[in-house]
């Protein structure tokens, strides 16, 4: 019976061990302190406490540390012991970009692949905010330095209007404003699709001009039904784009059995001053879907969207290669862009880098822009744009100008989000590189001296260190740093209390704001000096608080093998004289106890002594009125060097 009771005795107290090693572990892991945070998760874990949060919090301090192959090492067993549909998202996101840089391109292409079906599926998600992503991008993207003004162009009607393409001047899109018609497409109940275009000039102030919007100047390219989704070969001759499947004389749509009808691409030549000679493309077929065409910068290959038997997902995009009038089989460009869902809209920019629009990527909502250097690299990973890119809602036909590099980072896409003019409409972008600086000199708080060999970090605004330097002779640091970008800056050095400060950069380019930090001394004299060590009233357990800076005396003394230090522990005059005796030499213990735990030897701290009221530092002796925060002075430890 004795046994049964000392083995439950002995069970409570480890578990509430664990509880407070743990609560310390996730102090200093909100204050960015990954290191000594990963330490305390680690033990905790040896103890037996393998909970999710362990898991993924050491997971998460390497991720932030950049330590790629253990991060995705503690998410694995996250993943093995729990499963993805118990962990949040962003912890399978970080699993993602933790295989993505190690070049685990397979493993984390198949771990996005399960990310999406949980991201689109599973009614855990409504508690999930989707347009968190643009977060998660910020830790990867490599534009996040650029600011991107959006503008809602002025020919926008309140049908649907999308998918750019320029050439020699003039903006070809797709709209539905031809009111004139009678028609109305069943789905939308707005007229069909007709191409228009609209002249595109730079007025006085180098800003974009649009002339008035008219019909494509073409020769039976529009029909009663769906035209859309242009692109034309560099020479101006040939223009591809997308039809409803209709009859040879245009005046009625062709059904498959089921009674549905697909669309199809076409090219036309241009003669003369219209588009004309319009003849449909031999990979077509009656019984699936080809259109969105896109031309690669040779304009030897044509890439385009379909639901084509045999593919990946509900739409996928493939290629045929040109050659004259002769086209290849065509191909699927495979599962790194194609998934079970929807990908659409292909664009190739003049530097090889492919867009497009999917659903069934990691997406804030419905379709995304995405970005992929596949055509370069077949194992290059797609990545979401992000905002403004995109929203929560459709985003897509992306169009880069590519004609003149003073414009290369301008361009246009289409999007559905609310604060349009119609169901579609056509946004123009124009995004700038910004870059600040931040710099500044560590100081000693109490001397002003300069402290060269500090370390400074810079963290982003979701925990990541994203770099980190060394202070020079001079005590000065720096770093380059993204605009309207939200940063902690963190000074540390042996022998001191960490310094951080918040800073919020604006979107002034080329502008500098200096942060300076003063690192606070633990070393004054013969005593290592750290915050006052509060324990709860008539109680000696060393609380969360106060084990957060008896860390402070564990690093001083790890830095210092021969240290030897004593304890004294104070009161104040409140309570029995005899009973604050015992109660302080209670709490001197248990400051010993605490750090011994921490792996310091026990012939290393001589003694810890408590003193009582007996050493009074004011007034406040028995039967003095004092304020709480009087008393509160005389409350104290102290932790004498006694051999350094």
């Amino acid at each position: 019976m004795m046994k049964s009771k000392f083995l439950i005795l002995l069970f409570v107290f480890s578990s509430t061990f664990m509880v407070a090693q743990e609560k310390l572990a996730d102090k200093f892991f909100s204050n960015f302190g990954y290191i000594k945070a990963t330490e305390l998760y680690e033990e905790v874990l040896k103890k037996g406490d393998t909970s999710l949060h362990v898991l993924t919090r050491l997971g998460d301090c390497y991720y932030n540390n950049s330590k790629s192959e253990k991060a995705a090492y503690w998410y694995d067993l996250a993943l093995d012991k729990y499963g993805e549909q118990e962990l949040h998202p962003e912890y399978i996101y970080k699993h993602i970009q933790s295989l993505r840089s190690q070049s685990k391109f397979e493993d984390a292409h198949l771990w996005m692949k399960k990310f999406t079906a949980i991201q689109n599926n599973d009614s855990r998600n409504k508690s999930y905010n989707p347009e968190n992503i643009a977060k998660y991008d910020e830790l990867s993207s490599s534009e996040k330095n650029q600011v991107v003004k959006l503008k809602n162009l002025p020919f926008n009607s309140k049908y649907s209007d999308f998918g750019t393409y320029i050439h020699d001047g003039q903006l070809y899109f797709a709209s539905s404003r031809n009111t004139d018609e009678k028609k109305l497409y069943n789905w939308n109940q707005e007229p069909f699709l007709d191409i228009y275009q609209v002249e595109v000039t730079d007025d006085a102030t180098n800003d974009t001009a649009y002339g008035s919007v008219g019909f494509i100047s073409a020769e039976k390219v529009n029909t009663d039904f769906h035209e859309a989704s242009v692109a034309i070969t560099k020479d101006g001759k040939t223009m591809y784009f997308t039809r409803d499947n209709v009859s040879k004389n245009n005046k009625k749509l062709k059904y498959d059995k089921k009674g549905t009808t697909h669309l199809k691409l076409y090219k036309a030549t241009f003669v003369g001053e219209q588009w004309t000679n319009v003849v449909e493309l031999p990979f077509n077929d009656d019984i699936f879907s080809t259109g969105h065409p896109a031309l690669s910068p040779d304009n030897k290959q044509l890439y385009f969207v379909s639901d084509r038997e045999g593919g990946i997902g509900n739409t996928d995009i493939y290629v045929v290669d040109i050659d004259g009038d002769n086209y290849s089989e065509p191909r699927n460009l495979g599962d790194k862009i194609n998934t079970e869902g929807r990908e659409m809209f292909p664009f190739v920019a003049a530097d090889g880098v492919f867009y497009f629009s999917s659903d069934g990527h990691l997406n804030l909502g419905f379709l995304d822009i995405f970005k992929s250097d596949i055509l370069k690299d077949e194992n290059a990973m797609p990545e979401n744009l992000g905002a403004p890119y995109n929203s929560g809602f459709d985003d897509f036909a992306y169009f880069r100008n590519t004609s003149d590099s003073e414009h290369d980072n301008s361009g246009y896409f289409s999007s559905n989000r609310p604060d349009g003019q119609g169901s579609d409409d056509i946004y123009s972008f124009d995004a700038s590189i910004c870059l600040q600086k931040i710099e500044g000199v560590v100081r000693d708080l109490n001397t002003s001296q300069v402290l060269s060999g500090s370390t400074v970090q810079l963290i982003n605004e979701v925990g990541k260190v994203i770099a980190e330097v060394e202070t020079d002779d001079n005590g000065n640091y720096e770093f380059s740093a993204d605009c309207n970008t939200n940063y902690t800056v963190i000074g540390s050095k042996k022998d001191y209390k960490d310094d951080q400060q918040k800073v919020v950069t604006d979107n002034e380019n080329e502008k500098t704001t200096e942060v300076d930090l003063n690192l606070e001394p633990l070393i004054k004299d013969n005593q290592i000096v750290i915050n006052p060590i509060f324990f709860d009233f008539d109680k000696w357990n060393i609380r969360t608080d106060a084990q957060y800076e008896l860390e402070n005396i564990v690093d001083v003394m790890r830095a210092h093998p021969s240290m030897v230090i004593k304890i004294e522990a104070h009161t104040d005059s409140r309570g029995r004289d005899s009973y604050n005796m015992k109660l302080s030499d209670r709490r001197a213990k248990s400051t010993k106890d605490y750090i011994l735990s921490r792996g310091i030897a026990p012939e290393r701290i001589e003694s810890a002594i408590g003193y009582g009221e007996s050493q009074l530092l004011n007034k406040c002796s028995n039967g003095v009125k004092c304020s709480k925060e009087e008393h509160q002075l005389n409350r104290r430890s102290y932790f004498y060097i006694l051999k350094e």
